[in-house]
């Protein structure tokens, strides 16, 4: 086995594990029961934090 053909492989083989690992992040950011936990991470920034004020007081 060569070098070209070795190559060739590894190129081949990382496409498809980089392939079927984004099919894998899409499925799971689509996953109907992640709907809740991304909706309550999407309101984070909106929130108040409780720190800040703590720090006004002060």
């Amino acid at each position: 086995m060569e070098y070209e053909q070795v190559a060739s492989i590894s190129q081949v083989a990382a496409l498809i594990f980089f392939i079927v690992l984004f099919a894998g992040v899409v499925v799971y950011a689509f996953w109907p029961g992640n709907k809740k936990r991304f909706d309550e991470a999407a309101k984070l920034p909106l929130e108040d934090d409780p720190d800040s004020d703590n720090e006004k007081d002060s």
